[in-house]
């Protein structure tokens, strides 16, 4: 490789967990640690933003925006998400576009070990002058800022989502009870919770799907608390005994702190016309400066993080950054479990006992940093609806929920996601793993062939996207079929 601009000098400076973690190690110890968080973490592109545009034309197919769209994208597929919703609009927007992927012999970056850029295939390092010959990387992976970039340009989009605790905790322990240890000794996600440290063994296999899932899949070193609790089996025991400092959104604001035990909405509380979480103590010094730390870099490498729990709001944002119109991202569900989204519009209300408010409480606690990353993005979320426009934000809400609409009763049978056991079509049946069922989607009949092509498009689950997108980019590859049983879970 030839010189490295500035924007991929400072991407390769702040790149990756191990030296994350060496660096803070120094800082901390030679007292610099808070100075250089007041120091200067230029975003990766200076000067681009948010662009604030037209807000969009109530109609049955709104106008393309007029500026250039977005086609160099990163996202980071976050495990139990919603990304695999995200992750088949990007798989329709480059199949219909005809963009290059860089795709996983299989179908994961080797996770979970951090992301290689040798594990992409028909990867070859990039001479100097020579264009970058992938648009969009998207599949699961560790996070790992440096090799990403040897894959792709760094002036690429880099995006991705988080989910609250609370509702990924249900979702994992159903779909990972097979897979992690500490998942599979307990009896249920309330024993589980209210004793983790009775199952759960760091290090050990599968074991980082069951506590700060989302912290490990952006690749973030772990405080030494989390090295070192086992010595302490008190530790994170009790939801109430944790807290901890989360950085502020803006520029030098009071600090703002969390509470685990408060359930979470845009606007738990309100000071000076900003939107905060409060709390009254923090965990040590070093692991809240590791956690500022690591959410000021998180900062400094994605250009927007959307959150599941405003999903549609998200996706708006998304159209608005990426420059894309709003069918480009209007979609259905994928690789939801049956029930789930019921479970998560009945915490989002604050429709729950009191007894699943504990267990919500309860894994926060366990989870906090990633309590600490879904507050900090919430909090960027809701700062990015203020300065689009609360009232502009509905109305596109509104136009894409009635999109998605028409689009299911034009294309689904029976309009809605179904049960798997329905789905005889092994094109459309997503892949059952874990021991909730994972819904999918069966198309009418009768459809025009152009209609029947987007309405696949639609519907395809991840996995057989991925096969397809693959064929089309290498066509010579055949491709052995690959047991179900061997298949890395999505």
């Amino acid at each position: 490789m030839g010189s490295l601009s500035p924007t991929r000098t400072m991407r390769f400076w702040l790149w990756g967990p191990r030296s994350l973690g060496v660096a803070l190690g120094v800082f901390m110890t030679i007292g610099f640690a808070l100075q250089l968080w007041g120091g200067p973490f230029q975003r990766r592109l200076p000067g681009v933003g948010l662009q604030l545009r037209q807000p969009w034309t109530l109609s049955q197919r709104p106008s393309p925006p007029s500026c250039p769209p977005r086609q160099r994208l990163v996202f980071l597929k976050t495990h139990k998400s919603g990304s695999s919703s995200v992750l088949n609009l990007l798989h329709r927007y480059g199949d219909r576009h005809g963009l290059r992927f860089a795709l996983p012999a299989r179908y994961q970056f080797g996770y979970p070990k951090p992301f290689q850029a040798s594990r992409v295939k028909n990867y070859h390092p990039q001479d100097e002058g020579t264009p970058f010959p992938f648009h969009i990387l998207c599949h699961h992976m560790r996070f790992n800022l440096k090799e990403v970039l040897r894959v792709m340009p760094s002036d690429s989009f880099f995006f991705s989502i988080v989910r609250d605790p609370a509702t990924l905790a249900h979702s994992a322990f159903s779909y990972y009870k097979s897979t992690s240890s500490a998942f599979r000794k307990a009896p249920s996600l309330a024993a589980f919770l209210a004793n983790p440290r009775a199952f759960y063994r760091l290090g050990a296999r599968g074991d980082h799907y069951a506590r700060n899932l989302l912290w490990f899949d952006f690749g973030l070193p772990f405080p030494p608390d989390m090295k070192t609790a086992r010595r302490n089996p008190h530790l994170f025991r009790d939801s109430n005994t944790l807290q901890q400092h989360v950085p502020p959104a803006g520029v030098n604001p009071p600090a703002h702190t969390l509470e685990p035990n408060a359930f979470f909405h845009p606007v738990p509380t309100v000071a000076n016309g900003h939107r905060q979480a409060s709390s009254p103590d923090s965990l040590d010094q070093w692991s809240s400066s590791l956690i500022q730390w690591g959410l000021a870099w998180l900062d400094s490498v994605f250009d927007l993080v959307l959150v599941a729990e405003y999903f549609d709001e998200s996706l708006v944002l998304l159209a608005d950054a990426l420059c894309w119109g709003l069918d480009d991202v209007v979609g259905f569900m994928h690789n939801a479990q049956a029930g789930g989204q019921r479970a998560l519009g009945a915490l989002r209300e604050g429709r729950v006992t009191e007894e699943e408010q504990q267990l919500a409480a309860r894994a926060r606690a366990w989870n906090n940093l990633d309590w600490a990353l879904y507050v900090h993005f919430n909090r960027s979320l809701w700062t990015r609806i203020e300065q689009y426009g609360q009232s502009r934000l509905e109305s596109a809400v509104a136009e894409l929920r009635a999109r998605r609409e028409a689009l299911a009763k034009h294309c689904l049978l029976g309009g809605e996601a179904l049960d798997p056991k329905y789905i005889t079509d092994h094109r459309f049946r997503p892949f059952q793993f874990g021991s909730a069922k994972v819904l999918g989607y069966i198309l009418r009949s009768g459809l025009s062939p152009d209609d029947q092509e987007e309405c696949e498009r639609l519907v395809t689950p991840e996995l057989q996207y991925k096969d397809k997108l693959d064929a089309k980019q290498f066509p010579p590859t055949v491709s052995l079929p690959v047991q179900a049983s061997r298949l890395l879970s999505p």
